[in-house]
């Protein structure tokens, strides 16, 4: 066994003084080829649908999506496989594709997502890494049978004429509009949006002045002890309120609001006469005097409802106040410029008054991929800044949409 062992050892450290050096040139390119070509079949074999299908999650939740669309049977007759979508064609970008896959496989293999339940779990997260990868490449593998340049524009219908001329001339790429064209769409409520988390930071940095006013950075429950334990109601994003003392991971805030006189009042509004939802209060408490003071009555002309200027001094969790309330409209402002001018021009902020945009915006909203947080800032944004907080008339605000529009 020792000679053995001695032998292997000197067959790798010495091979010139065992085998003829042709013989071993001969024998290493005959085993590069075959290693080359054994790794390029197993390449090709697991770039087949087959070879996809065979794990059952894909084929038990991927593959009944994809039937129903047309991607998968339609009047020419070309059908687009999973490698199609989801493999660069490439070899470098192909190799890297098939290395990020293999956590997918790990992840089956080890039960992660090995259940319809399970699957549905980690969808989100699946289909934003897809979503992103489709993102930087310009949706690369879209544009293998989808190309700008040989699109008829005019046989399209006339809606659908103006998002594409208008995505051909920013060479868009396809994830933006079209998420959910081959299978489902997952849940968003697990969604994040990552600037939060900047504005978070800002918040937990903050120094907080008793007196002074501050905006709440995400939505947040209302307490009625600085305990944190009897909660009265939520605040939204964006709110103002007055910081009047801090007690351990508490602050007790004051709001001054506004609220229709009509029903239990819940529902209190950052300005007379414009639905800005700033915060709710529960309906056991809404209407108590020792909670909530009345401050002034006034009818609304446009309504004829009464509307009352109402505040409360309630307790909020420390770490969520901001100083100014610009870095959560510049996050805003980037979200619906993203996200709503993907299809078309979205309208000027101040084109629309705050009542009238909570149902534009509701139509529009379901066409993107905001989240619920995200979604939320962006129509209070766009109601702080309608109409009826502008003043420029409409058409000087048109005109410079249009210049803006224009420029490179």
């Amino acid at each position: 066994m020792t000679k053995l062992f001695r032998f292997i050892r000197q067959l790798f450290l010495r091979p010139s003084m065992k085998i003829g050096l042709g013989v071993l040139v001969t024998g290493g390119f005959m085993a590069g080829i075959l290693s080359w070509q054994g790794f390029n079949t197993a390449m090709e074999l697991t770039n087949k649908e087959e070879f996809c299908l065979n794990c059952h999650t894909m084929h038990d939740n991927l593959l009944p999506e994809l039937q129903k669309t047309v991607h998968w049977s339609n009047r020419s007759g070309v059908r687009a496989t999973c490698p199609d979508c989801h493999v660069p064609h490439d070899f470098t970008d192909k190799l890297a594709r098939k290395m990020q896959a293999s956590r997918e496989v790990l992840a089956q293999f080890t039960g992660q997502i090995g259940t319809r339940e399970k699957f549905k779990e980690h969808r989100l997260v699946l289909a934003q890494r897809e979503w992103a990868r489709f993102s930087a490449n310009g949706s690369r593998e879209c544009r293998n049978c989808h190309d700008y340049k040989d699109m008829d524009f005019d046989k399209m219908r006339p809606t659908s004429q103006v998002a594409m001329r208008n995505a051909a001339a920013r060479d868009q790429s396809c994830i933006d509009c079209h998420k959910g064209v081959a299978h489902q769409l997952p849940d968003m409520k697990g969604a994040r949006n990552p600037a939060f988390d900047t504005l978070l930071s800002s918040a937990i940095g903050q120094s907080v002045s008793s007196g002074k006013d501050y905006y709440t950075v995400v939505p947040q429950d209302l307490f009625a002890d600085a305990e944190l334990k009897s909660k009265v109601g939520a605040i939204e994003v964006a709110a103002k309120v007055k910081v009047l003392q801090t007690q351990g991971d508490a602050q007790q805030v004051e709001l001054t609001l506004w609220r229709k006189n009509k029903g239990y009042g819940r529902v209190w509004y950052g300005e007379f006469g414009l639905n800005i939802t700033n915060a709710v209060l529960d309906k056991a408490v809404a209407q108590k005097p020792e909670l909530v003071k009345v401050l002034a009555s006034q009818e609304d002309p446009n309504t004829g409802l009464e509307w009352q200027q109402v505040q409360a001094q309630l307790w909020i969790k420390k770490g969520s106040l901001i100083d100014s309330v610009e870095p959560i409209w510049t996050i805003a402002r980037a979200s619906y410029t993203q996200s709503c001018s993907v299809c078309h021009r979205q309208p000027l902020e101040s084109h629309i008054d705050a009542n009238a945009w909570p149902g534009l915006f509701g139509g529009m909203v379901g066409f993107t991929s905001m989240d619920a947080d995200t979604a939320k800032v962006v129509l209070k944004y766009l109601q702080s800044h309608s109409s009826d907080f502008s003043n420029k008339p409409h058409a000087a605000a048109a005109a410079d949409a249009t210049l803006q529009t224009a420029r490179p």
